[in-house]
């Protein structure tokens, strides 16, 4: 879809979405990089199979809680000059909302809000250079419609949404667009904590398709988001969710 080579950042890529953005990306001739940060072995695995494919592929092991983490991360790939900025790396913490700890809510803060923040704002300028860039930052339905079992982490998803229509505004004059995707219930390990639970199984009655989604299918949005065909699309939040919600 998006014509020429891009140099292309994916937080959080070693699993799950991610690592599917990752292989996407490489496979359609990109440059990926992408973070990690406990995954050290899916990282190393996912980086030699691309490799040995010859793919262009280079993981970096970065906590986005520490801000210095963050900053060393941007002077090592500045010179690259960064086309696709993909925040989707976040931390889901399951917790009882009058028994949680501040630090849980910190971590949600750092990793999901200020993380994407901050990269944004390392990599603009070289976007603004070139009159071109890409910024998809992925949400979830919970930072729309709210949630119980993991209130931070929805209250940072929502806070992101803030974040991506406001630097869509600011930097549309630029040739950048910055999006959103927002994922229903998707067959990855990080809701593996709620699936025994009353709430996921109304939430699995309540999907009009009837299933939740594959990785796949969030991973081809954020292909035609980078893409040249999505040019005139900024600020918005992409459903991909079978119709839970239709905000």
């Amino acid at each position: 879809m998006t014509q020429l080579k891009k140099n292309v950042l994916i937080t959080g890529g070693s699993r799950g979405i991610g690592a599917g953005m990752v292989r996407a990306f490489a496979e359609t001739g990109h440059n990926v990089f992408f973070t990690y940060n406990a995954s050290v072995e899916n990282a190393v695995a996912l980086e030699s199979e691309l490799s040995q494919k010859e793919y262009s592929v280079t993981s970096l092991k970065v906590d986005l809680q520490h801000t210095l983490e963050i900053e060393q991360l941007i002077s090592t790939i500045v010179t690259k000059d960064i086309d696709v900025l993909i925040n989707n790396a976040a931390v889901l913490n399951y917790c009882d909302f009058m028994t949680v700890p501040m630090d849980v809510w910190e971590q949600a803060h750092s990793v999901n809000v200020l993380a994407p923040a901050l990269l944004a704002k390392c990599l603009l300028p070289h976007m603004m250079e070139r009159n071109w860039g890409r910024i998809i930052n992925m949400t979830s339905i919970g930072g729309q419609w709210g949630g119980t079992l993991a209130i931070p982490y929805a209250v940072s998803k929502s806070a992101l949404i803030g974040l991506t229509r406001s630097l869509a505004k600011l930097t549309a004059d630029h040739g950048i667009t910055v999006n959103a995707i927002s994922p229903g219930l998707v067959a990855t390990d990080i809701i593996a904590g709620e699936i025994d639970t009353d709430q996921f199984r109304q939430k699995m009655a309540n999907i009009p398709m009837g299933r939740i989604a594959n990785a796949e299918e969030i991973v081809a949005v954020a292909l035609f988001l980078a893409s040249d065909m999505a040019s005139y699309i900024t600020g918005q939040t992409i459903n991909v969710n079978g119709g839970m919600y239709f905000g």
